[in-house]
């Protein structure tokens, strides 16, 4: 896999972290919001560690 289909990729991670922000301002998320908060953090070490192994290269 090249680095601008990893660059792909990890955009459309990014428009997801996106949806899942917008649903944490939902009053109605009860217990999901943990689930919720667990697949934003796991997306941030996703994103992180992007960063890390290709310095200068923004997912989006």
């Amino acid at each position: 896999m090249d680095v601008q289909t990893i660059k792909e990729r990890m955009a459309v991670v990014q428009s997801k972290r996106e949806y899942l922000l917008s649903l944490l301002e939902q009053p109605n998320l009860g217990t999901l919001r943990v689930d919720v908060n667990q697949a934003l953090e796991e997306m941030d070490d996703l994103i992180d560690e992007f960063r890390r192994t290709f310095p200068g290269t923004a997912p989006y």
